[in-house]
């Protein structure tokens, strides 16, 4: 029994506009991960339950991590800067052919760390990354699976085999293949144009794959303007002629930014269509991601952290409340009812309100995966970013602790 639990039960209004949340306590049954009731804090419940009380705070739906590289890291050793890019992404991919071989023998242990990290934040889901080229083969995949696996009781995942040296330029197609018979969800790929070289070669060679191993796809597209929007019409038409509707992932896809208005709804049209995702890092810079037109057009944009203090950036903090918070500020969404709505960016989609205001989270059957925090509402939490005093996982605590209440007086506490 989890005691004294805050839920949001509605918006209030003023002159038709949100200018307040309603909350309610509860108490809330978990048997086996799941919801199985949720009553009024006068209701009597069974003494012989594990008990304990959330003082009051706020129950939301846990996080999703949507683009992270859980394999390599600088995080958990010593403090080092990202590294000067004299050539853009080619500097980088030769950097890699030393430092991979570096990182690899504390490549489950910082992992392992960022995992803790994350969890920390509330987020209990993660679509990492993993490198696969030829420099380190299926060795950080297998690093990578290992961590997991350590906290499979507390993170859900996926894994995108991703070719950071080039899908075409590295030669990794065989790999690639290997790495989907190992558990891969997700066939990665890489700036098409710019790195492979062969714009229409890189994209069938990823949706084949995709489409032979029924796997997803999710792909680096950092090309801006045209380029990069050729890619994105491109990735689409393929998409479709392969049936892999709803099964693609585009990361950062800069080029949206260059769209002019008009092309961009077109654009998004198409995307949502195809069921086609946009996972942003929400980058500050002369490109603004158009965020907001999407989400509009129903295109499910997703969050991620991307590089956490690694060789390509070393300002990732872990933290994907914030970066829905960081989209609010850049947007403009101050209002009671956006910051509300905003949560959703952090969920996965997910908000104890629908938009019209009505309860649809928690219900009696939904998975016991939360976080609590010590805010009045969705809105408050994304404009002041609460700390997260317990993550729930399936019913378990994944991070944090919660404090028991028995009848004897005693009151152990649960940790993560």
């Amino acid at each position: 029994m989890l005691l004294n639990v805050r839920l949001e039960s509605g918006y209030q209004y003023e002159g038709g506009e949100v200018v307040a949340t309603s909350t309610v306590l509860k108490n809330i049954r978990i048997d086996q991960g799941k919801i199985t009731k949720i009553t009024d804090t006068g209701v009597p419940y069974e003494k012989h339950l594990d008990c304990y009380d959330a003082d009051g705070r706020l129950l939301l739906p846990s996080f999703k991590e949507m683009h992270i590289h859980l394999d390599k890291t600088y995080y958990g050793g010593p403090w080092k800067a990202a590294a000067t890019r004299k050539n853009g992404i080619f500097s980088m991919i030769e950097l890699e052919q030393s430092l991979l071989l570096e990182l690899l023998p504390t490549a489950q242990e910082r992992a392992e760390k960022l995992i803790e990290l994350i969890l920390g934040y509330g987020s209990t889901f993660a679509r990492s990354h993993c490198n696969i080229d030829p420099v380190v083969g299926l060795k950080n995949l297998e690093k990578l699976q290992l961590a997991l696996a350590n906290y499979s009781d507390k993170l859900g995942h996926e894994i995108v085999a991703f070719p950071q040296h080039g899908l075409l330029l590295s030669d990794s197609e065989g790999l690639i293949r290997e790495a989907m018979q190992l558990g891969v969800t997700h066939v990665g790929g890489l700036d098409p144009t710019k790195v492979d070289g062969d714009m229409e070669k890189s994209l069938q060679t990823m949706v084949q794959i995709a489409a032979d191993y029924q796997a997803g796809i999710d792909i680096h597209l950092h090309e801006g303007g045209e380029t990069g929007l050729k890619a994105i019409r491109r990735l689409a038409d393929l998409t479709e002629e392969a049936g892999l509707q709803g099964k693609v992932t585009i990361s950062h896809a800069f080029a949206l930014a260059d769209l002019a208005p008009g092309a961009d709804v077109d654009m998004a049209n198409r995307l949502a269509s195809l069921g086609i995702s946009i996972a942003s890092h929400v980058p500050n810079g002369k490109g603004v991601m158009p965020i907001p037109m999407l989400q509009e057009q129903n295109v499910n944009v997703m969050l991620g952290n991307d590089s956490i203090t690694d060789h390509w950036s070393p300002f990732g903090i872990g933290d994907i409340l914030h970066k829905a918070h960081r989209a609010a500020e850049l947007y403009g969404w101050s209002s009671e009812y956006k910051l509300s709505r905003a949560l959703s960016l952090a969920t996965g989609g997910i908000t104890p309100l629908n938009e019209s205001g009505k309860q649809v989270w928690p219900k009696v059957g939904d998975e016991a995966t939360a976080v609590l925090v010590p805010a009045s509402c969705s809105a408050e939490t994304v404009a002041r970013l609460p700390k997260c005093d317990a993550v729930l996982y399936k019913g378990n605590v994944a991070s944090g602790s919660l404090h028991g209440v028995k009848p004897n007086g005693k009151n152990p506490k649960m940790n993560g």
